[in-house]
């Protein structure tokens, strides 16, 4: 009853506007006080230990390598590369929209850094081809749910952390998901823009356009690559990967592009301590929630009630599903995860569920949430940068989510979906 008690207060300072790291702290001291189940100073102990893991370094650093991507015009010739492969047919733009996402996503790992990179480049390009404003809002929207489900997605690192899972096995294991939703967001596309009256892209596919736009966009390629190449072949760990990779983008921006500068370093290193300090500031008080649960008992109370219901894994993942598609339409994913994601975890493994299969799934879920009412921070996103009302484009959105819902279908009952990679690499 206490630890109940504790998560309304939560949830009541998270809807009165609150920050949630401080809304858990919060709730963390209430609970030591109320009950004596350990001293206050133990608040300062589980802060420090819990950012005193080096993992966490990773997190920095994708995001800043997304923002100098940005800002040094890599975003323009990933963009450019797509659109010569598949502008050229009907709804290219709005396919480019989903591919350069994907390309983006072996990057930077956040839905909002992929949707404030790409977005701005191309909305005015889909409006000057025809496309309803809400319709290009929205593929913008869903095209950037990919940003953190296909590696190395932030939300995977955090996971990872919070329940000792292997990060290279949840990278790999989001990969085929993340590609899937890809894919039925594609079939979306051509559906929708059946009826549109859309302008003819401009440039046609030769060998000569190839090589020119291979030429200024290789080195742009190679970011994604290293990424790709260095976290799924072991050769270094992910921190690693993620400073070689800002290092990479940082010398090419500045001394081959030049297009960063000082001023533009100093804004994008500025917005990668603003968004770090959010997610640090969640592992500082994430273990006092985790004490919580272990002194309450409540995994051993939800393992009994599920006996007691005799409880299949396939019900106890529709269960999950909808508790976490319920969670990420009210609230962030990332203390989604951290209060239900150690506490669910063994009860799926106990049940017999993969617990890579189990962590891709959480993950995916809630990322909908993204684009998504009432919180639905990507569709906040694209009513700021295109200037449309929020109605129009949560429901231009609709198909998409209907395509990601099936995906997660997909993905939650064939968990060779999410294994099957992990176990080609790591071994099952």
């Amino acid at each position: 009853m206490a630890i109940l008690i504790i998560f309304i207060v939560m949830f009541v300072f998270m809807f009165l506007g609150m920050d949630i790291f401080i809304s858990m702290a919060i709730a963390g001291s209430t609970y030591l006080l109320t009950t004596g189940n350990g001293p206050l100073t133990m608040i300062s102990n589980n802060m420090i230990n819990g950012l005193a893991n080096i993992p966490l370094l990773a997190i920095p650093f994708f995001i800043l390598v997304g923002e100098l991507m940005n800002i040094s015009g890599m975003t323009d010739r990933l963009l450019d590369f797509s659109l010569f492969f598949i502008g050229k047919f009907k709804g290219g733009l709005a396919h480019a929209c989903i591919v350069v996402n994907v390309i983006f996503s072996l990057v930077s790992g956040s839905g909002p850094a992929d949707a404030a990179a790409i977005s701005p480049v191309l909305l005015p390009k889909m409006k000057e081809e025809g496309y309803p404003e809400d319709f290009s809002a929205a593929c913008n929207a869903a095209g950037a749910v990919l940003g953190p489900i296909i590696p190395p997605g932030i939300p995977m690192v955090f996971l990872a952390l919070i329940t000792n899972l292997s990060i290279g096995r949840l990278f790999l294991g989001a990969m085929i998901p993340g590609l899937l939703m890809a894919l039925l967001m594609g079939v979306v596309v051509i559906i929708k823009v059946r009826k549109m009256n859309l302008k003819p892209h401009k440039g046609t596919m030769t060998w000569k356009g190839f090589w020119k736009v291979l030429r200024e966009s290789w080195l742009s390629l190679i970011a994604p690559a290293i990424i790709f190449v260095g976290v799924f072949s072991g050769m270094a760990t992910v921190t690693e990967v993620a400073i070689l990779a800002t290092a990479y983008v940082l010398i090419i921006g500045i001394f081959v592009y030049k297009k960063i500068t000082f001023k533009g370093m100093f804004k994008a290193f500025k917005n990668t301590a603003l968004f770090s300090a959010a997610i640090m500031a969640l592992f500082a008080v994430a273990g006092i929630f985790s004490y919580m649960i272990a002194v309450e008992g409540l995994g051993t109370q939800l393992i009994q009630l599920i006996n007691q219901y005799d409880m299949s894994p396939a019900m106890f993942l529709l269960f999950c599903n909808i508790l976490f598609l319920i969670l990420g339409m009210i609230m962030d994913a990332t203390p989604a995860m951290l209060i239900f994601g150690p506490l669910l975890l063994p009860i799926a493994t106990q049940l017999g569920i993969d617990p890579t299969h189990f962590g891709t799934v959480m993950i995916c879920n809630l990322m909908i949430g993204l684009i998504t009412p009432p919180v639905g921070a990507l569709l906040f996103l694209e009513t700021k940068i295109s200037g449309l009302p929020f109605e129009r484009v949560t429901k231009a959105a609709i198909p998409f989510v209907g395509a990601l819902l099936i995906a997660q279908v997909l993905t939650t009952y064939i968990p060779d979906i999410v294994t099957f990679l992990p176990d080609l690499v790591f071994g099952g």
